[in-house]
């Protein structure tokens, strides 16, 4: 594979990304807007976000299992077909029909499940050694989205006054634009073609989904873990999504102009967590098979410590509870491309969209209740409760799993480089036997 053509897929992924999640995280900053059209209080709204992340838990493993199984560059722009049809959906409902707006929000959540597969086939392109790299410049989407997205809502909303759909209608439009760039410009590649094991081979054997190798995961011990911390990981970016714009307008007491400042500031530091992360993952990893873990766990651990002492900086300090969210957000980042690209160098090719997929289900299980959750508490209490008590408690859990999955991980390690040879070996005498 050509070293520029799999660069190609790399930036047409990072726009198919950049774009759906500037989609997928819109509702935040359109959130009071959207609440006084529909005449609703933090409660319901917390049901319109979790309906969404609901649906994407429902399809992760049926994801998994249509990337494992069939091509990938297919379906991923199936999947963006699917987001701007829905998206278009959710922008025709009228505002005394909120339970339809509920089921329509919902609905977008189909595509949201679509990334294992995508993960999965960067895999094919790049070696395990690099992959953290390529994971967090991909995973840049997610803050820049979120910048995009407020700079749409306050720009298109805010100053021009356009109504809240208006936005949806272009955002749900690029989605099929995006559709026809993924079908016509990304190849599929065979499975497990990156794999150092594989390196100089003409050819590499067919891999598809196999349910003994998928069930397979559940045997191994760091597996299990990444699957555990995955179900309380995703609690804290959640809540943080969905409610941290609404905090800064009426808990911080933020106008609109200082709301952006900040959530740009905060999110430009986020956004350089990701590769700085993954950068960090890959140097550990060479010196250790521990190392992307222990990475993870540094970063999990200082944002919690770091959005414990944000929180409680007085009101009227402005330039420094601005200053410690961006300490914050530049820490929290790091476990994201490391536990991808750990669970891609413990299973093989043919179950990776698979095996992401059933973390991501465990991640988004629990944690799809999260927005609705902290909803309530923001009800009883106040949105200061509700992000310390969910953000803070999950984040310390998730530290502990990962310094444990640091410790078993070498021989997880160890056996799929051991598969990897022996196909290679395979494969090797088949094509000497077939010349």
């Amino acid at each position: 594979m050509k070293s520029n053509y799999r660069w190609f897929v790399v930036f047409v992924f990072f726009v198919f990304m950049l774009l759906h999640q500037a989609d997928k995280l819109l509702i935040g900053p359109l959130t009071t807007p959207i609440m006084e059209t529909f005449n609703i209080d933090e409660a319901a709204m917390g049901a319109v976000f979790s309906g969404a992340i609901i649906v994407a838990v429902i399809l992760y493993p049926l994801w998994g299992y249509l990337y494992d199984r069939y091509a990938r560059s297919k379906l991923l722009a199936l999947a963006a077909a699917i987001w701007g049809c829905t998206t278009w959906l959710s922008a025709l409902v009228p505002g005394n029909m909120f339970p339809l707006f509920v089921a329509t929000r919902a609905s977008t959540g189909i595509d949201d499940s679509s990334y294992p597969g995508l993960y999965s086939l960067i895999s094919d392109y790049f070696g395990p050694h690099i992959r953290g790299k390529v994971y967090g410049l991909l995973q840049l989407t997610a803050p820049i989205g979120y910048i995009l997205g407020m700079v749409l809502a306050m720009v298109l909303v805010d100053s021009l006054g356009l109504d809240w759909r208006i936005v949806f209608y272009i955002t749900g439009g690029i989605g099929i634009l995006v559709a026809v760039l993924i079908f016509f410009g990304v190849r599929e590649v065979p499975r497990g073609q990156a794999e150092p094991e594989m390196a100089g081979m003409e050819e590499v054997g067919v891999y598809k989904f196999n349910l003994k190798v998928a069930l397979g995961l559940f045997r191994k011990r760091s597996m299990l873990l990444l699957f555990t911390q995955g179900f309380f990981g995703v609690f804290p970016w959640n809540v943080i999504t969905y409610w941290y714009f609404r905090y800064l307008e009426t808990e911080r007491g933020f106008d609109p102009g200082q709301v952006l400042m900040t959530m740009v500031i905060a999110v430009l530091v986020l956004a350089a967590g990701y590769p700085i992360g993954g950068a960090l993952g890959d140097w550990a990893f060479k010196r250790t098979p521990r190392g992307r873990a222990i990475v993870a766990a540094f970063g999990v651990l200082m944002g919690a410590v770091l959005l414990l002492i944000t929180m409680y900086i007085p009101v009227e300090n402005v330039p420094l509870f601005i200053i410690s969210l961006a300490a914050t957000a530049l820490f929290m980042p790091f476990a994201a491309p490391n536990v991808i690209s750990t669970v891609y160098d413990v299973t093989e090719p043919e179950v990776r969209s698979t095996a992401l997929a059933i973390e991501y289900f465990i991640e988004n299980f629990g944690a799809a209740t999260a927005p609705f959750l902290a909803g309530l508490i923001a009800v009883a209490a106040s949105l200061h409760t509700a992000i310390l008590v969910i953000c803070v408690s999950t984040w310390l859990i998730c530290a502990v799993l990962l310094v444990v999955t640091a410790y078993l991980l070498p021989t997880d390690v160890a056996n799929l480089r051991r598969v990897m040879r022996e196909r290679a070996d395979t494969e090797r005498a088949r094509q000497v036997a077939k010349a």
